[in-house]
C-alpha cells in the first residue's frame, strides 16, 4: 500500500520544518510578552526549556522574537494601514502572527513574501480563533505591498 492509497487516517503529517517550530516557539514568546510584559530573557530562557526546542531554528527563532519585541513599534506602524482596529485590541495570537509574518517580509529577504504571509497564517490557523488566519492573510497581503513592493508587482505581472 502507497502512501496515496493510504487511508487519510493512517498518512502521518508531514514533520514540521526547523524554520516552522522556530516560528511556533517565538509565537509563543511573543504572546507571553504582549500580555504579560515580561522581559524578553526570561521569556528567551523559559521557551528554551520547552519539549522540542531543540528541533527549532534557535538563530531564527532569536531573530523573530528578539527582533519582534525591539522593533515593535515599527511593525504595528506598517500593519496600522490594513487593520481595522489598534494593534492592542487584536488577539495577542493574531497580533503576534502579524507580527512575525510583517518582521520576516521586512527582513528575511531571503524567504518569498508569499511563504512569510503563509507561514503566519499556518500560526493563526494552529494557534488563534476560528477565522483568524483569514484576517492575518488579507493584513499580510496588503502589507506587503509596502515592504516588498517590488517582489508583489512582480508577482502580479505574472
Amino acid at each position: 500500500m502507497t502512501a496515496a492509497t493510504r487511508p487519510p487516517a493512517a498518512r502521518r503529517a508531514a514533520p514540521k520544518s526547523a524554520r516552522r517550530r522556530a516560528r511556533e516557539i517565538a509565537l509563543q514568546g511573543l504572546y507571553e510578552w504582549l500580555v504579560a510584559g515580561s522581559e524578553p530573557a526570561v521569556i528567551e530562557a523559559h521557551l528554551r526549556e520547552i519539549d522540542g526546542f531543540d528541533k527549532c531554528d534557535k538563530p531564527h527563532f532569536e531573530l523573530l522574537l528578539h527582533g519582534c519585541i525591539a522593533e515593535a513599534a515599527e511593525l504595528d506602524a506598517a500593519l496600522a494601514r490594513h487593520v481595522d482596529r489598534k494593534t492592542t485590541l487584536l488577539s495577542p495570537i493574531e497580533h503576534g502572527a502579524l507580527m512575525i509574518g510583517a518582521y520576516e517580509m521586512k527582513h528575511c529577504i531571503d524567504i518569498p513574501y508569499r511563504v512569510a504571509i503563509n507561514e503566519a497564517v499556518e500560526l493563526a490557523k494552529s494557534f488563534g480563533g476560528t477565522d483568524g488566519h483569514k484576517y492575518v492573510n488579507g493584513v499580510l497581503d496588503r502589507t506587503a505591498s509596502d515592504l516588498r513592493p517590488l517582489e508583489v508587482q512582480a508577482r502580479r505581472k505574472l
